[in-house]
């Protein structure tokens, strides 16, 4: 069906990472303007493209997808105006055994976060994981980019005092 994304979701392994043979990568800069459970608007800007997207709920892996292009000067005044807490992060396009990753380096207040993304035709359709894939966190909503807009992971990683 058209406008139905289906996408499994991954912790890369950072060492692994480094070692592997990497196209360039394109900077993205998004922010959102909705973040409910059901749905989220976010506005990206890639390069010189500007998008907004809005994603819905469905089931399992899929969800709805609509994603149009905007003029990159209004996507940037969006993201100036109607959001905080951008997300920037530079992805990564690798082929891996007939599939493509596509592999976000988290920069900003998200640094040190690395995730893999696969594009499914659908939600049983079988793949090979690369050496550096380790942990599935597609039902993680922790990691999804709206969530992180919200709780960087800066803050995850910050030790906390012992109490006494």
């Amino acid at each position: 069906m058209k406008n139905i994304e289906t996408e499994r979701k991954f912790l890369v392994y950072s060492k692994g990472w480094k070692s592997v043979k990497k196209p360039k990568g394109q900077d993205y800069l998004q922010g959102y303007l909705c973040t409910d459970i059901k749905k989220t608007v976010r506005v990206r800007v890639i390069g010189t493209n500007g998008f907004i997207t809005i994603k819905g709920k469905l089931s399992g892996f899929s969800r709805y997808e609509f994603e149009y292009p905007i003029p990159v000067e209004d996507a940037m005044e969006i993201l100036r105006l109607y959001t905080k807490n951008l997300i920037e992060k530079t992805r990564y396009k690798i082929e891996y055994k007939s599939s493509l990753w596509e592999v976000d380096e988290f920069n900003g207040e998200n640094t040190g976060l690395v995730l893999a993304e696969i594009e499914l035709r659908d939600e049983n359709e079988s793949f090979e994981m690369p050496t550096w894939i380790t942990k599935e966190v597609t039902n993680d909503p922790r990691y999804y980019n709206a969530y992180l807009s919200k709780h960087p992971y800066i803050m995850w990683t910050k030790k906390k005092p012992k109490s006494q």
